[in-house]
């Protein structure tokens, strides 16, 4: 059973989230938080294996409980879940360690598939996230800049792109034809060079 608890505001887009995530017999909802400040007390007292952010809410937004969550568990699965799909929402819930970003009317299904990629190491964008996402690092992170202040190779720099899109290892693997071994050491080497520990940090590299 995967445990999941859910930060939402409007009682609800609260519901039907939870109905869409309990249509399949592999997940349960613990919680449903109204605000950033109750999700972090119940993150405290409830053992969940991910969360789904709302980003605007009263008292403490998205974002701030999302940079206090992985302040207290960097490698914990957060992934947005909201109706802003513009690009100062994604840049900022990137950079606040968010896991991966989805829209509110995903279909139960791909939130099924969402939770599942972000438990087994991905970072799940939906479609229009995951262009926006890639039009904002390449608009504010020019190659150059990458390769001359970290001494990225290019193929480093190819494995950096392909994680900001919320491919697993395996997929890159597959897009590169490189076996899964080769990629983790290319992985290896990039966090090395950029000086992280974790996905989220080396992919919030490309949007300084």
């Amino acid at each position: 059973m995967i445990y999941v608890g859910i930060v939402e505001d409007k009682t609800e887009l609260g519901k039907e989230l939870q109905s869409k995530i309990e249509l399949s017999g592999d997940f349960s909802v613990r919680f449903i938080a109204k605000n950033g400040k109750e999700a972090l007390s119940h993150f405290k007292n409830y053992e969940v294996d991910i969360l789904l952010m709302d980003i605007e809410m009263p008292i403490m937004n998205g974002i701030e409980a999302t940079k206090e969550i992985i302040n207290l568990r960097p490698d914990f699965p957060v992934v947005m879940c909201s109706i802003y799909d513009d690009e100062e929402s994604i840049k900022d819930s990137i950079l606040a360690g968010a896991t991966g970003y989805l829209l509110k009317d995903e279909t139960p299904a791909s939130i099924h598939q969402a939770i599942h990629q972000a438990l087994n190491g991905g970072s799940p964008l939906n479609p229009k996230i995951a262009r926006k996402t890639l039009r904002l690092l390449n608009a504010q992170a020019p190659k150059i800049n990458l390769n001359e202040r970290y001494g990225l190779t290019s193929r480093e720099l190819e494995i950096l792109e392909l994680l900001a899109t919320g491919k697993t290892y395996q997929q890159i693997a597959d897009s590169l034809f490189l076996s899964q071994g080769t990629i983790r050491k290319h992985i290896e080497n990039l966090y090395r060079k950029l000086d992280v520990n974790n996905k989220v940090d080396a992919v919030s590299k490309l949007s300084r």
